[in-house]
């Protein structure tokens, strides 16, 4: 029996969510979708937990510090073809903050800023699914 092995990514992304109903979306400073809004995140770090590359991913591209354990885990995304790069699972988490919190672009996004969930832009990978479960898991 032959076995194929595929390269798999792990990542982490949050969804900041105020309690006015806005979420922090960030625009992509490079491709993939370049140019679009998507959640803060990238990469677990070797050694890291997802949880602590999710904070620390919203600090560095959000400007948004919080500690680890403030996260609280959405869920597992690991569906084929939901990143053009390859095999990618990421691990969600949700954060809610205060009306006003200030945000800042940083690392490779180029700009940060406060959505209102009634009317929210087109999102880059399945970003619009993983904000969907965090919402309906706070509601």
């Amino acid at each position: 029996m032959s076995e194929t092995f595929e390269t798999i990514r792990y990542t982490a992304d949050v969804v900041v969510t105020t309690t006015d109903r806005y979420v922090l979306l960030i625009e992509r400073g490079w491709d993939p979708f370049k140019g679009q809004w998507a959640l803060p995140g990238g990469h677990v770090d070797p050694g890291e937990t997802s949880r602590a590359a999710a904070a620390r991913e919203l600090g560095e591209e959000a400007g948004v510090y919080a500690a680890p354990e403030e996260l609280e885990q959405i869920g597992t995304f690991d569906r084929p073809g939901r990143d053009p790069r390859g095999r990618y699972v990421t691990v969600a988490y949700h954060l809610t903050v205060i009306p006003g919190t200030i945000v800042e672009a940083g690392d490779d996004a180029t700009n940060a800023q406060w959505w209102p969930l009634s009317d929210l832009p087109p999102l880059a990978f399945d970003h619009a699914d993983i904000l969907s479960a965090a919402v309906e898991s706070t509601s």
